[in-house]
């Protein structure tokens, strides 16, 4: 049997991958840094930081396809003195090094997460990004998947290697941090958040759940070859119907205060919080349609089911 290579195994949407590749029947090994970190069942192949000299012949040994979750995420609190670089060397140097030994060891599929981020940062209303826009990332995460899927395309033109890309938007499961995690833990403790009157955006977002199925669908599919795809869970929200779901989620009224969605943004501006209030008060919808036509892929779960499980994976307090 063929083996299934994941890479960042062990994190937020690798491991996911890992845990319904196995219901499949797979065989799947789990690429890590730190032994013992994969999900049972998993093969772990141990590899060091990924960069453009990563060696990767024993983690390719025997695999038909691989899922490449691993790469340097958008951080809030940028550290380095030159980020782009960073990002550069890991989610593109990285990423094509992996490619190019994957094309020579003989790997038929290659499913790349991307970001929607490099189609940009938001849309204007009823303009929801696809994948066939011309790329226009705002920020060097952004920039760095975008250089890194042109670098597939060229290898996979050199090679034959069949390369997918998918681009998601926010993702949130069990096990979700940052601010998702943050909002949810708000709604738990009956917070009031000012966001009652914030009803005229729509965001785009996708359960993990979906996400994993959508990226092993890419990995079998024939028609997934040489393709990039949008995906989401399908139903856009507001912010404020999407934390009045949230609530719903765990059985906690959503409070919410109607303060103007136009003095939200003058005390985000003020604060030098511009890119939150970007998040939480402006648009960004993906277009699914292509993915759903070319694939024949369906979200397996809603919004509501999506939110339920990531509710009950919650971490106190």
């Amino acid at each position: 049997m063929s083996t299934l290579l994941v890479t960042g195994a062990n994190g937020f949407v690798g491991a996911a991958v890992c845990r319904h590749a196995l219901t499949t029947g797979r065989a799947v090994r789990g690429a890590v840094r730190t032994a013992g970190s994969t999900g049972q069942g998993v093969e772990a192949a141990l590899v060091a930081a990924m960069d453009g000299q990563t060696d990767w012949t024993d983690a390719l040994s025997g695999c038909d396809s691989v899922v490449h979750t691993a790469a340097r995420v958008h951080v809030m609190n940028e550290s380095s003195a030159d980020p782009l670089s960073e990002f550069r060397r890991i989610n593109v140097e990285g990423t094509l090094n992996l490619a190019r030994q994957a094309a020579a060891a003989g790997v038929r599929r290659f499913v790349f997460v991307s970001s929607v981020k490099v189609n940009g940062e938001g849309t204007e209303p009823q303009q929801p990004y696809r994948a066939s826009d011309t790329p226009a990332p705002k920020d060097a995460y952004g920039t760095s998947k975008a250089e890194a899927e042109q670098g597939l395309h060229r290898i996979a033109a050199e090679t034959g290697l069949e390369v997918a890309i998918v681009r998601p938007p926010l993702v949130y499961g069990p096990g979700v941090k940052a601010n998702f995690a943050s909002l949810m833990r708000a709604v738990r403790r009956g917070m009031p958040l000012p966001l009652g009157a914030v009803t005229r955006n729509r965001r785009s977002l996708v359960a993990l759940d979906n996400l994993a199925d959508l990226l092993l669908t890419c990995v079998d599919h024939p028609a997934a070859a040489h393709q990039a795809f949008m995906v989401s869970d399908g139903e856009d929200l507001s912010t404020a119907a999407l934390i009045q779901r949230i609530g719903q989620s765990m059985g906690k009224p959503a409070r919410l205060l109607a303060v103007p969605p136009f003095m939200l943004q003058l005390g985000a501006t003020a604060l030098g919080k511009s890119d939150v209030a970007q998040r939480l008060l402006g648009n960004l919808q993906v277009d699914i349609q292509h993915t759903r036509q070319t694939l024949g892929w369906t979200p397996p779960i809603g919004v509501d089911e999506g939110l339920r499980r990531t509710a009950m994976g919650l971490s106190a307090p």
